[in-house]
């Protein structure tokens, strides 16, 4: 069997009521479209039913697999997802679907060619935010500002949750992972800029959900300290 061209990774952390609504969704848009698809549900560290209704779901969607790992973190569950999946471009998705599945043709050729990793933004010309409280926007763009100072300068929004791999990109950047937490990204993108693979910034329309997993107050600090752990441990990256 062919790999399909496009594979779908879904971090899913006590996600047992957005889920099923999620897949709805995405499958309805991938249903409508001229090429194969896949998606991957990858259940970590959930104390609630995520994992056992994300299984029950895969009798409703004949392309969806469910991946189960003990250990919460947002990067161990992307990174097992991006290396189990066969697609020809993988893209990461938050499991609020913040961003419409409709912004998902921006990422992929046509509407983009040549790109080795593409990633959403909020902030490029062209894109919306809808609902975020004012606060949470300025924090995160604080956030953002630190991360231009010490690592990405070109870089407006890394943060942002959907990120679209080569299947190539994927499998040069994700074995090399060493961050589990939300900053995995930051990392990723890093190492690929030093690989000096071709990264996009894609404006998207994005809404703002209150049920976000991160918690300013809790994260931020331990967000702050792996920029510095990226900075060093990669410094002299690639040997």
């Amino acid at each position: 069997m062919s790999s399909p061209y496009l594979s779908v990774i879904i971090p899913a952390h006590n996600e047992e009521h957005r889920l099923p609504h999620t897949l709805e969704s995405l499958f309805t848009y991938l249903n409508s479209q001229p090429y194969t698809s896949e998606v991957w549900v990858v259940e970590n560290g959930s104390c609630d039913r995520t994992f056992a209704i994300a299984q029950q779901l895969t009798q409703y969607y004949e392309r969806l697999y469910v991946l189960h790992e003990e250990k919460a973190g947002k990067g161990l569950a992307v990174q097992r997802g991006m290396l189990t999946a066969q697609g020809e471009f993988r893209l990461m998705c938050d499991a609020d679907l913040s961003m419409p599945p409709q912004e998902i043709e921006r990422f992929l050729p046509p509407a983009l060619i040549g790109a080795d990793v593409a990633i959403a933004s909020r902030e490029a010309p062209g894109a919306k935010r809808f609902n975020e409280p004012r606060l949470r926007h300025w924090i995160g763009r604080a956030f953002n500002l630190l991360i231009r100072l010490l690592l990405l300068p070109q870089f407006h929004d890394t943060q942002c949750g959907f990120k679209c791999f080569t299947a190539a990109a994927a499998e040069r950047l994700f074995p090399l992972q060493t961050i589990s937490g939300w900053t995995f990204d930051v990392e990723i993108l890093y190492l690929a800029t030093r690989l000096g693979m071709r990264i996009c910034e894609v404006p998207i329309q994005w809404y703002f959900n209150p049920e976000s997993k991160v918690r300013v107050g809790r994260d931020s600090l331990r967000m702050a300290l792996d920029l510095l752990y990226i900075r060093s441990h990669w410094s002299n990256f690639p040997p």
